[in-house]
């Protein structure tokens, strides 16, 4: 299994949903950076469980404790190895389905791979094995905050309420004033409704985030197997339940003509005060865009202009009712899931999704340049 991402800035992770504890260890952060224990708790509590009605009732803290790579608050570019203790396991919960898989999960995958498997809350398939990837995003939240780089993720649709695709129509800074993490107010409120009507039938729903990168400087990226996008596309499908990424305008793109997507190129100076890049490119040439279809990337590489992209992610596997499957002797066979789960993964995965953007552009920051801080 490879368990690392990343080339220069990298997050080895380990672990599983009913063990000890999960943790990793993260390499190439850059010496002498603040580690802000605050922001990096509150990055955990925006994913951790049991932070609302309608998600998980598991009960866990999740603090973080660092092992090494920090000294008198700043990181000292050697190793930083985490872990974050499991502390509100019910692995009893899970007895019915030892010999039994259940459907649309990665217990017949594992099984068939490896020949064992962890049923103790799907193991080491589970989503909460993504506490490390949220650790690691937010170290690297910390560099990218001195470079003026920013990163927001917000829930753009559940089931079939959705918001409008462009993210210019909605202030950023409101995404946690809510429990769905949904810049609309009142969408917010349909969005809660649907998950928590969902829930009480034993059922789950998917949806799409939307995440938005400013402040992304020119030039990240590499012009073929390493295309930012696909590096972006790579880490967001890398996300438990994510089924697809779109970047820039993605599907909806496909019926309008070249002369309608084009992003043409302007001297900065003339830039329309209502470009679709909802910011100017600060760049050495002093050339930005009077459009952004591109999504900040062309040729695989950032044009300065914001990175936008979604990512969709499937209703949660386990649910509450009666289903048919089949034991690991094939035979045919029922399970109903006992234990604490997500009706809807997108309010939890808001942060992960960030966390997971912020290790690329990062990692290809460090690959671009000589970082001085």
């Amino acid at each position: 299994m490879r368990n690392t991402f990343g080339k220069l800035f990298t997050l080895t992770t380990f672990g599983e949903s009913h063990g000890v504890a999960v943790g990793g260890v993260v390499d190439g952060m850059p010496a002498g950076i603040t580690i802000d224990m605050e922001f990096i708790q509150h990055e955990l509590n925006r994913r951790r469980p049991g932070q609302s009605h309608i998600t998980t009732s598991r009960n866990e803290s999740d603090r973080v404790e660092f092992l090494s790579g920090v000294f008198e608050g700043k990181s000292t570019g050697t190793p930083i190895a985490f872990e974050v203790r499991n502390t509100n396991q019910h692995s009893n919960d899970y007895d019915n389905m030892r010999n039994l898989f259940r459907p649309s999960h990665a217990d017949y995958t594992y099984y068939s791979k490896y020949g064992i498997r962890d049923h103790r809350g799907g193991g080491r398939s589970s989503a909460r094995i993504t506490i490390a990837r949220c650790v690691g995003g937010a170290l690297a939240k910390l560099v990218l905050r001195q470079l003026n780089i920013d990163i927001k993720a917000y829930t753009s649709q559940v089931g079939n309420i959705a918001l409008e695709r462009d993210y210019r129509q909605y202030d950023l800074n409101h995404i946690e004033d809510n429990i769905v993490r949904c810049p609309d107010q009142k969408k917010a409120v349909e969005m809660e409704r649907l998950i928590a009507q969902v829930k009480s039938q034993g059922d789950t729903i998917g949806g799409i985030i939307t995440c938005v990168i400013k402040g992304c400087p020119v030039g990240l990226g590499e012009p073929e197997f390493d295309k930012l996008h696909a590096q972006l596309g790579s880490a967001m499908l890398s996300i438990n339940a994510v089924k697809g990424f779109e970047y820039g305008e993605g599907f909806a793109g496909v019926t309008a003509l070249g002369s309608e997507q084009n992003d043409i190129f302007l001297p900065q100076s003339n830039a329309s005060s209502n470009d679709v890049a909802g910011a100017k490119s600060m760049n050495q040439l002093g050339i930005t865009t009077n459009t952004n279809y591109s999504g900040g990337i062309q040729g695989g590489i950032s044009n300065g202009q914001d990175i936008y992209f979604r990512v969709a992610f499937k209703p949660v596997a386990t649910i509450l009712q009666e289903q048919h499957t089949v034991d690991i002797d094939g035979n045919a066979t029922s399970l109903k899931a006992r234990g604490r789960h997500d009706p809807c993964v997108l309010p939890r995965a808001v942060p992960v999704v960030e966390a997971m953007a912020a290790m690329v552009v990062l990692d290809n920051y460090l690959l671009n340049k000589t970082v001085t801080l």
